[in-house]
């Protein structure tokens, strides 16, 4: 090429890296005020971001067609990354949701009204799910959030949901290694393409290499699963409600329980109510997933705890994680319950990872404080040092607050914590006595199994031969309880299976509209006594022989008022949450090999009682 073609090639490339350096100096990335990324005018306009989407390729197949499973991923960013010379951060969000799911009714969830012990009614399989097959926009899900601060928004689909190849495992590896893929992809060492089985690729170049992922729920269980490769570039997750364990999610110290709110439900029926990939390869993926690893694993027989569960909770895969880690969980979750968070957050305190955990006073779901997100992200993705992990390590929503404004604690549970342990004393049919001190000779109280009465009802009646209820004289002083509470109780069942549910509750129990989800149920937990000396193992009871059986209830954190009592309840079945046999199993309790042990804030000498 003659030198008069060069020289204006070569005064445009001049002039255009003049003009880059002026619009660079114009634009601010980030910008920070009190530790925050704050939105950026220039990245505000929705009319200005460019969405496009790609198939990440990963390392595994589980479709059985011979080539390794592509994820369909979308990207939302700044026009101003275009030019490659601009490289941001990622949040990014994965989920098995996005394409959608069955509509009601669902009526292919395991009926639970048989008995112990036996093999359940065989379950109607789940229907074709209608798909949302959107492109280039899998979600808008964190876009508003994040992409006016100045990151890089990314969602990808699970394996074998929408457009993304494979198949649903329910917290199979593939689940894991499918957002590792993307994370991998975004640092240039996995490849993307423009089509699911094209050849045209697409590179991340406007990305910096660091990633956050967020969501909640299954979408909160993916960023902890890909957290647990290790893989290079995640470097903070945000989990919220996440499920950590399939095991705990459907099963309660050996006995099958539903997550509240979806009776019947286990590991198949969350197969089926996900699988909205390809009908081409749905006869596979139903014969090889959920027809035999599922049904030869699952266990809805005894509950115990195997194989196909250990591969399935991610506290079993914690070693490789080094992502800085925030937990959000609410106390009152009784879908995934706030063990799941309690469990991981207690493991990456040990290995000594950034950690921080918010829970609120509510159900399933609710984000921290964007503050605290916001803090979290900037720290850990851009760089930005705002001291976050100065800050105190636990944000608690009290009861009566606004659930964006925690109460700060040095961590959870509450340092001051000290376990109480209370003794029930004889009151059957009605209610006996919780005591801190010794007792003896309390004997032994009987009650009958009725699943026709539910646990409230329980809670409630005056007297009943349904239940055993114990409590503590009236508060004259609110008590602050912290953590886990641990019940050690002793029995006789007779017939060799038994539900066995704990209720911890505040009395009286308040009724009508203004009642609040705090009001009543303090924590409860649910065991199979022939789990007794093993989850993995059960044991058919011999009717009249007592075994003592001690489980963790739910973690929580709760100001119990001045004017309530604590009740500790036991009761069978939990028309709620068990299965349902047949009412008549009588179940003996041995008062003086029973007791609960509170974790209390300031100990016992926090309990005044009113004469």
């Amino acid at each position: 090429m003659s030198k008069k073609y060069l020289r204006p090639l070569f005064v445009i490339a001049i002039a255009s890296l003049l003009i880059f350096d002026a619009y660079a100096q114009t634009i601010k990335i980030p910008v920070i005020k009190d530790g925050q990324a704050q939105v950026i005018p220039e990245f505000e306009n929705p009319d200005d971001w460019l969405r496009h989407d790609l198939w990440v390729e990963t390392e595994f197949d589980t479709d059985g067609d011979g080539k390794a499973d592509r994820m369909h991923v979308s990207v939302t960013r700044p026009k101003q990354t275009e030019s490659g010379d601009l490289k941001l951060p990622v949040v990014y969000e994965s989920s098995p949701y996005y394409a959608g799911t069955p509509r009601p009714p669902f009526d292919f969830f395991w009926d639970v009204k048989h008995e112990l012990g036996e093999n359940p009614p065989a379950r109607i399989k789940g229907p074709k799910i209608v798909v949302r097959e959107q492109r280039p926009v899998i979600s808008n899900s964190q876009i508003k959030n994040w992409v006016p601060r100045g990151f890089i928004v990314v969602h990808s689909s699970s394996p074998g949901t929408g457009l993304s190849q494979g198949s649903p495992t329910v917290g199979g590896d593939n689940e894991s290694l499918a957002p590792k893929a993307v994370i991998d992809w975004l640092n240039g060492r996995a490849n993307g393409y423009t089509t699911p089985y094209g050849n045209e690729k697409v590179e991340a170049f406007w990305a910096t290499g660091k990633v956050g992922m967020t969501g909640t729920s299954y979408n909160g269980t993916l960023p902890l699963a890909a957290a647990t490769t290790g893989v290079e570039g995640l470097e903070a997750i945000i989990p919220i409600a996440p499920n950590t364990s399939y095991y705990h999610y459907y099963r309660s110290n050996g006995l099958v329980r539903s997550p509240g709110g979806y009776l019947g439900e286990d590991v198949d029926v969350l197969y089926d109510f996900i699988h909205s990939g390809s009908d081409e390869f749905r006869e596979h993926n139903n014969r090889v997933y959920r027809d035999k690893i599922m049904a030869n694993g699952l266990d809805r027989v005894t509950g115990d705890y195997n194989d196909f569960w250990a591969s399935r909770d991610y506290l079993n895969d914690m070693k490789p994680l080094k992502a800085a880690v925030l937990m959000a969980h609410g106390f009152n979750d009784w879908n995934v319950m706030p063990e799941h968070s309690y469990r991981i957050y207690d493991v990456v305190r040990k290995k000594g990872v950034p950690h921080m955990v918010y829970y609120h006073q509510g159900g399933h779901g609710g984000e921290p404080p964007m503050e605290l997100m916001n803090k979290w992200f900037t720290k850990f993705l851009f760089g930005i040092d705002n001291d976050v992990e100065s800050l105190p390590k636990s944000w608690i929503v009290r009861e009566n607050d606004d659930r964006l404004k925690p109460t700060s604690y040095a961590d959870y549970p509450h340092p001051k914590a000290e376990m109480v342990t209370f003794k029930p004393t004889a009151g059957f049919p009605e209610r006996g006595s919780l005591v801190t001190g010794s007792t003896t000779k309390q004997g032994t109280e009987t009650f009958v199994d009725n699943v026709s009465f539910d646990g409230e009802s329980l809670a409630k009646a005056e007297w009943t031969n349904h239940r055993l209820m114990f409590t503590t004289p009236v508060l004259s002083e609110s008590v602050h309880i912290s953590g886990v509470s641990t019940i050690t109780v002793k029995l006789a069942s007779n017939k060799p299976a038994a539900n066995l549910s704990v209720w911890l509750v505040a009395l009286p129990w308040e009724e009508g509209r203004r009642a609040k989800i705090t009001d009543n149920i303090i924590t409860r937990g649910w065991a199979d006594p022939q789990n007794h000396k093993s989850l993995s193992e059960s044991e058919p009871l011999k009717p009249g022989k007592f075994y003592t059986v001690t489980f963790d209830l739910q973690p929580d954190d709760q100001i119990i008022e001045a004017g309530q009592q604590i009740g500790l309840m036991i009761f069978s079945s939990d028309k709620d949450f068990t299965l349902h046999p047949d009412p008549g199993t009588e179940i003996t309790v041995d008062l003086d090999g029973t007791s609960i042990s509170i974790p209390v804030v300031n100990g016992k000498s926090a309990f005044t009682f009113r004469k």
